[in-house]
């Protein structure tokens, strides 16, 4: 962190934590879309003894990614082919039919283009989350959706690595951007 990067009396400034964030969901998200990519076929609609198959976990994941990348409930629009209540893994839903990973890819690309100008648009010094289920600062709220998703993407890895024996490569989105930069590639251990 540099110089400019914090305020007179020491704190850190809303540009860094801005960058910080959106490095984070990156990562994130990078992570989750190795995971989907890498999930076998016949385990992507199979639950294997868990209460939601992959591709249930996914979707949700993006799902409230995107939601909760919005400033309030109001604002959001869901996906163009979301079907209604598939979103939540605490019921099975009534209706729907299992997304095919191209979809769920499709989705994955939707909410990482939107990363960027969403935290950008987001007032990180409201106390409130926009959201009345949670009562946590904006600023906090987009922590938790963060871990939100790494929670997920470590469900995922985990059944890839017990299926396959192979789990999800760590990312950091700044490592990345600096490779692509500089068209150096770093390898990356295997978590």
């Amino acid at each position: 962190m540099n110089q400019r990067e914090r305020s007179a009396d020491g704190t850190i400034s809303i540009v860094a934590l801005r960058s910080a964030l959106k490095s984070q969901y990156h990562a994130a998200l990078a992570m989750l879309r190795a995971a989907i990519r890498r999930c076998p076929d016949d385990l992507w609609t199979s639950s294997r003894g868990h209460a939601n198959p992959f591709w249930r976990i996914a979707y949700h994941t993006l799902y409230y990614t995107h939601l909760y990348l919005q400033p309030n409930n109001r604002a959001f629009r869901p996906w163009e082919h979301h079907q209604r209540g598939i979103q939540h893994m605490d019921k099975p839903p009534k209706t729907g039919r299992p997304y095919t990973k191209a979809e769920v890819l499709a989705y994955w690309s939707i909410c990482k283009s939107m990363v960027d100008d969403a935290v950008d648009a987001l007032d990180l010094n409201d106390p409130q989350s926009g959201f009345s289920w949670y009562k946590v600062p904006k600023v906090e709220h987009q922590i938790v959706n963060i871990r939100h998703i790494q929670y997920h993407q470590a469900q995922l890895a985990d059944r890839l690595r017990a299926a396959t024996g192979a789990g999800v490569n760590w990312a950091d989105a700044r490592r990345r951007a600096r490779a692509r930069a500089t068209g150096q590639r770093h390898r990356r251990k295997s978590l």
